[in-house]
């Protein structure tokens, strides 16, 4: 692949992470010379608007992907087992936002603020974490740097655009019938979301671990470079539609200063501090939605342990945590 303009495919181009990849491919001026969009559900749309420009959008074929130097897959990971290999061998670097590939070993899993290198190794195909990891990464890892990182203990609140495109006129509908007075009905989650919390994303392992959770101690560990690192996780979706918000507890191998931690953390790439409780100033995520930074606050010092640090982060789950991770990787694509 050159340097220059490039081809490029989005797969699931209609759903919630395709079209915020297209957008975030044409607000930053990505260098392309062709944008081709498809679906992949049965009822694709014949066009779409995409920050301002109008774009047909077509049936996936495996055919009509050739010529891509770059693809995004964004359509589900039965897809990507299916396609990804394929579309590979045909000369386009695969971008895929599913989990599908992530613990291969074979396939780079990549946070471009913590592990750039990565990209270099990759034989066609490049994996996307997943939202909750991206965030959580960029943060712990300008502090592993500084202190080597020992065990992360974090518990997510994540906002229902991270199940999908109908998640949220779910929870618009259920919040709608409860201030009527009139039952939720429940069709996209396990139970009612609306004024509910539902400490269950994704199906639950023979500990009790939830496959969110599981992918959270995994991803870390891969994109960190470091199996040593312990990561134990609770998943809770919450009634937000756009951002994730993390309670993370991180242990470290020296003494942890807050206030050098929030001066790392200012001078690191794509996170910004929020960190006044006296003026009720922290990471909310109607503060991150629509925004491709990361937020960190609430930046304190276990009282029982001087290795260990408390912070609360946040971020817009579909932009850093899904296209715009995804983007910043073809970026850097050589």
């Amino acid at each position: 692949m050159t340097r220059g303009r490039r081809v490029v495919s989005i797969i699931g181009a209609t759903g919630l992470v395709g079209s915020e990849i297209a957008r975030v491919l044409l607000v930053r001026g990505f260098p392309f010379s062709e944008l081709r969009l498809f679906a992949s559900g049965r009822r694709p749309e014949t066009s779409a608007d995409m920050a301002g420009a109008r774009f047909p959008i077509r049936p996936f074929k495996l055919g009509e992907v050739v010529g891509s130097d770059i693809c995004f897959l964004a359509a589900g990971g039965d897809f990507s087992r299916r396609y990804a290999r394929a579309i590979a061998s045909r000369g386009a670097t695969v971008i895929d936002n599913s989990s599908a590939f992530r613990m291969d070993a074979d396939v780079p899993l990549v946070v471009p603020e913590v592990n750039p290198q990565q990209i270099k190794k990759h034989r066609g195909i490049i994996a996307n974490p997943n939202c909750s990891t991206i965030q959580m990464v960029v943060v712990l890892a300008p502090l592993h740097r500084c202190w080597r990182l020992r065990k992360v203990v974090v518990s997510t609140y994540q906002g229902v655009t991270g199940a999908g495109l109908e998640a949220g006129g779910e929870l618009a509908a259920q919040s709608f019938a409860v201030l009527c007075g009139e039952r939720a009905r429940v069709r996209v989650f396990p139970h009612q979301i609306a004024f509910n919390l539902i400490p269950h994303i994704g199906a639950f392992d023979e500990n009790g671990f939830t496959l969110e959770e599981t992918k959270l101690t995994n991803e870390t560990k891969k994109i960190m470079g470091d199996q040593t690192i312990d990561v134990v996780a609770t998943a809770v979706r919450v009634p937000v539609f756009r951002g994730h918000s993390e309670a993370v507890y991180a242990e470290f191998d020296q003494t942890a200063d807050p206030i050098l931690a929030r001066n790392i953390l200012a001078g690191s790439q794509g996170i910004m501090i929020a960190d006044d409780p006296g003026e009720a100033r922290y990471p909310m995520p109607h503060m991150a939605a629509g925004r491709d930074l990361t937020y960190v606050g609430r930046i304190r010092r276990d009282p029982a342990c001087e290795r260990a640090l408390c912070m609360w982060v946040v971020s817009d789950n579909l932009r850093k945590g899904a296209a715009l991770n995804a983007v910043q990787i073809a970026e850097r694509l050589r």
